[in-house]
């Protein structure tokens, strides 16, 4: 079975996203950088990839979706306290992304939502671990 993911978004200004992301405190791996893309590290097994438009055209087909319009994706990352997603979320906003919707809290998990720069969703959660322990 596949042990690492790697989500590919296009981006319209590549250093502006990795000054977005680096904000947040993603680091990025050097060694998949240059002036087409990057390798952002969420954890050890998660990375995402961010390609100028241009470079991500040359994987597919596929017409790019306007995401300040439509929808492509939700990536949902989990957090390890409330208080790391409010961060998360309004460090977001303070660099210029905005959160699209109030926050949710369903009692056994707290979540919010922030579109980066290019419009991308990321749903930022924390679920209690002892309800998860309960089911």
């Amino acid at each position: 079975m596949p042990d690492k993911i790697f989500v590919n978004f296009p981006v319209k200004s590549l250093p502006t996203s990795i000054e977005f992301f680096r904000g947040l405190g993603f680091d990025f791996d050097p060694q998949f950088t240059d002036d087409n893309a990057t390798c952002m590290i969420v954890s050890d097994n998660i990375y995402v990839m961010l390609l100028t438009d241009s470079y991500f055209k040359t994987f597919t087909p596929k017409q790019l979706c306007n995401t300040r319009d439509q929808i492509e994706t939700l990536v949902a990352l989990s957090c390890a306290s409330r208080e790391e997603v409010d961060h998360l979320v309004e460090r977001g906003i303070a660099l210029g992304g905005r959160e699209p919707r109030a926050a949710m809290d369903h009692g056994f998990m707290f979540q919010r939502t922030l579109e980066d720069l290019d419009g991308h969703t990321w749903e930022l959660f924390y679920m209690d671990p002892e309800h998860l322990q309960k089911q």
